[in-house]
């Protein structure tokens, strides 16, 4: 929970006509100053909370608070929040003071105070000197910079961004993620965006809400997220992900023993209680987390290569090692201990305080 949350799902369930459940009682905090993603596959509700949020969807049951004042009856127009949409949503026969000012303009602010701000947000974005351009002449990410910046020039105390990169090219995709957590923290507002790239969220983000089937599986920093799951949904869509089934051994000092086939783990001991000795576990383990050796140890075990697959400064190995156990290792390319070609034999050992027990389902 968020000590003095900005902005409160409180109890949120929407279903729609049909039956369709997008939200199942969610209950969701968001801090003042926050970068907060919002992460799940499609259908999972992440849309649908930005939309409550902004007031174009009414909850089925819950309330939306923003500083603690239920704001969820209010019109959209009537919240200070503001959206950048995925396509943008730019007006074509507008040029870009036009389109930043537009919503000044509704408020009914003077001519002067409307150049003065739409400058200032053009500037903020590096635009300043595409202040009378068409947007039509624009590259896709100067439309998108025309986006946000009309999104701030009213001082929103929340930015709402709805999958606001997807229609860009890679490169300009991982600049303009650089930029977005630049202008967060320059300015100190409060960003909660919707993604389905979990390397974006990862790069971005100060929390991640992952979502699934309308709930939220965990909320926690991409750090966390990444080394510690907190179930198997989170565990196979965060980054790739090793599952093996294993019986806990016993537990030492830091770290719990657990045998999985022919392997015995050692994994950190500083999440849940203990397991008991011989109860079955689910143990997650990261393709980084596990080596490859040339020659046999007391420590590791034979594996046969399936297949490999070249990724730049790493090689991923598909291996299989004794009771038809499948994992993936990830090992650098450069110091690489063999050809790895498929059919040939390795050994395999994880590294010690690697993985997690899963507690979750």
């Amino acid at each position: 929970m968020v000590r003095d949350p900005l902005l409160r799902l409180e109890a949120v369930s929407k279903v729609f006509d049909g039956g369709t459940v997008g939200l199942d009682n969610v209950d969701l905090d968001i801090g003042h100053g926050e970068f907060v993603s919002l992460l799940g596959p499609s259908g999972c509700g992440k849309t649908t909370s930005l939309r409550l949020m902004a007031g174009f969807e009414q909850p089925t049951s819950g309330r939306v608070l923003l500083d603690g004042q239920d704001i969820t009856a209010l019109r959209p127009y009537d919240r200070p929040l503001n959206t950048v949409f995925q396509d943008y949503a730019l007006f074509p026969h507008m040029d870009v003071a036009e389109n930043v000012g537009f919503g000044l303009t509704l408020r009914k602010v003077s001519g002067a105070e409307i150049g003065r701000k739409v400058k200032e947000a053009l500037d903020l974005v590096g635009l300043g000197d595409k202040i009378h351009a068409r947007v039509s002449m624009l590259s896709g990410g100067q439309r998108q910079r025309v986006a946000l910046a009309r999104a701030l020039v009213c001082s929103p105390r929340v930015l709402l961004l709805d999958e606001p990169l997807s229609a860009l090219d890679a490169n300009l995709r991982e600049q303009m993620q650089i930029e977005l957590k630049r202008l967060q923290a320059r300015l100190g507002t409060t960003f909660v965006m919707v993604t389905h790239d979990q390397t974006e969220a990862l790069s971005i983000s100060d929390r991640i809400v992952v979502m699934n089937r309308g709930k939220i599986e965990q909320i926690a920093s991409p750090a966390e997220l990444y080394d510690a799951p907190a179930t198997r949904f989170v565990a196979h869509f965060i980054g790739t992900m090793n599952l093996i089934e294993g019986k806990a051994l016993e537990t030492t000092g830091a770290f719990h023993r657990v045998a999985a086939g022919p392997m015995t783990l050692e994994v950190p001991a500083d999440r849940g209680a203990a397991p008991a000795p011989g109860a079955p576990v689910l143990v997650c383990i990261r393709p980084e987390e596990l080596s490859v050796l040339a020659s046999p140890s007391d420590d590791a075990v034979a594996a046969q290569i399936m297949s490999t697959v070249f990724y730049g400064p790493t090689l991923r190995l598909f291996v299989e090692i004794g009771g038809g156990q499948k994992l993936m290792i990830d090992t650098p390319r450069r110091t690489a201990v063999g050809a790895f070609e498929a059919g040939a034999f390795v050994h395999v050992r994880p590294n010690r305080g690697s993985g997690r027990i899963l507690s979750g389902t």
